[in-house]
């Protein structure tokens, strides 16, 4: 059974056609000078395209991140300390 329906998804452009190639558009320069297109050729990758973005903020990210880290390092200081002093008190008792 063949699925007559045309292809959809981030790889399949609107305008390519089920039954032959798709229109190639003329390149873009200033595409080819952007920074993602740039890091993307130092890296050797077939395409400028970079999974992620720019960060509009990146200052208050970090400092989100170290946040997040502190708790993370509180967190896990918890649990270690906790299951110690759960041990001693095991030990105290006569477990």
């Amino acid at each position: 059974m063949t699925d007559d329906r045309p292809a959809t998804g981030p790889d399949v452009r609107p305008d390519a056609r089920p039954d032959g190639p798709s229109v190639q558009l003329p390149p873009d320069p200033d595409a080819y000078d952007s920074p993602r297109a740039r890091i993307a050729r130092e890296r050797g990758l077939a395409s400028p395209y970079i999974p992620g973005g720019t960060d509009p903020e990146p200052d208050a990210g970090r400092r989100e991140e170290r946040y997040y880290l502190r708790i993370l390092l509180v967190m896990i200081a918890v649990v270690v300390l906790g299951a110690f002093l759960l041990g001693v008190v095991e030990n105290l008792i006569g477990g």
